[in-house]
């Protein structure tokens, strides 16, 4: 399976009915008039996030999406019948571009959650509505309405509490097997993460959160090297960064080539974050030096702080060994204990941690 996170769609919304010149004309009734009805509205375009979907690969084979057109009025003052609106599934976390003036039209982020993305045109006037004391027979109705027409690019941004970070082989998705019951791929060669796996870690009943392994990232992700690039966004959301270090790197990456050491991939990878969104930098990172069980106790322990004091590290950090499972739980314990205080705090300031209502209409942008 491949994770597609881009798609552009183009969404056409139903034109409105025409409306109708028709005039009454009964047997025994002198006085008739004119009776066109007004056409139907077209339909709309919705977009509505589902919970069930995960990627945008569904985009690669339909990327044109039209809805239906509203009837044309009739006699007998009889309407048309409105276009029905066409409602089109996407993952949650995705952030919708109008790519002719590159805004952002909404940010799908609850399941159920609808954005309205093409406004059907309203249906036309029929000749009944254009009677007057000096036009009592008009020969006049209005066409309906065209529907909104745009292309869409879709953006999808996983949704996760804590983000992994960390160069090829670092660990993380092992870590995340240690950790969760989500199932990476684990091999023993770099770039095995091809895309971003979600696992939901449960302390206890009721307290869980979300932890997302992004593709491992190399010098140059910002700009378009590695498998990174195509990933960073989905760091973007996440609340807290958990920063994985192979504690003892080895030529990982073949062909004889230069491994960084543990500190000179730590400031690399920060190099990379500030190039993308310097914002991210700014979010809680913790360090969780790994694979220690490549090295004797003492011998990693005495590495491990020399590689926090070359960092001039300050936030929070962990001496672990993914593969064996020793010290992830309490770095779990640690994370959960993070966001019962940040909830509370939320709580004290009236802010609230929950995120926003499912409704529609959310952030509608005329073209």
């Amino acid at each position: 399976m491949k994770l597609v996170d881009e798609a552009e769609i183009t969404v056409t919304a139903g034109n409105g009915g025409n409306g109708c010149i028709g005039f009454r004309r009964e047997k025994f009734i002198p006085l008739g008039g004119p009776d066109g009805g007004d056409g139907g509205d077209g339909g709309d375009v919705w977009l509505q996030a589902d919970e069930n979907l995960n990627t945008l690969v569904d985009f690669r084979h339909q990327t044109r999406f039209k809805a239906q057109r509203g009837e044309n009025g009739m006699g007998r003052q009889m309407y048309g019948k409105a276009g029905e609106d066409i409602v089109i599934t996407v993952p949650v976390g995705t952030v919708v571009h109008n790519v002719e003036t590159d805004e952002v039209i909404g940010d799908l982020t609850v399941h159920g959650q609808r954005l309205l993305v093409a406004k059907g045109g309203k249906g036309g006037l029929g000749n009944m509505h254009f009677k007057s004391s000096v036009n009592r027979a008009p020969r006049k109705a209005t066409p309906g309405e065209e529907g909104e027409s745009r292309t869409l690019r879709l953006e999808l941004k996983l949704l996760a509490d804590v983000g992994l970070l960390g160069f090829p082989n670092a660990g993380k998705s092992t870590f995340v097997r240690a950790v969760s019951a989500a199932t990476p791929k684990v091999a023993d060669y770099p770039f095995t993460t091809l895309y971003p796996n979600l696992g939901v870690v449960s302390v206890e009943p009721g307290r869980s959160f979300v932890i997302a392994d992004i593709p491992g990232l190399i010098e140059g992700a910002a700009d378009g090297a590695g498998l990174g690039s195509l990933f960073l966004r989905h760091v973007q959301r996440t609340r807290l960064l958990l920063h994985l270090v192979d504690i003892s790197p080895m030529d990982a990456l073949g062909g004889g080539a230069h491994m960084p050491s543990p500190v000179e991939q730590v400031r690399a990878i920060e190099h990379e974050l500030r190039k993308y969104d310097p914002a991210m930098l700014e979010k809680p990172r913790w360090l969780v030096l790994n694979k220690a069980d490549l090295m004797f106790e003492d011998e990693a322990r005495a590495a491990a702080e020399a590689i926090v004091a070359e960092l001039g590290w300050e936030a929070p950090w962990f001496l672990v060994s993914a593969i064996g499972r020793e010290g992830t739980w309490p770095i779990m314990l640690a994370v959960q204990a993070f966001f019962d205080r940040l909830r509370e705090e939320q709580a004290e300031a009236g802010q609230g941690a929950g995120g926003a209502p499912a409704g529609e209409g959310h952030g509608r942008a005329d073209a």
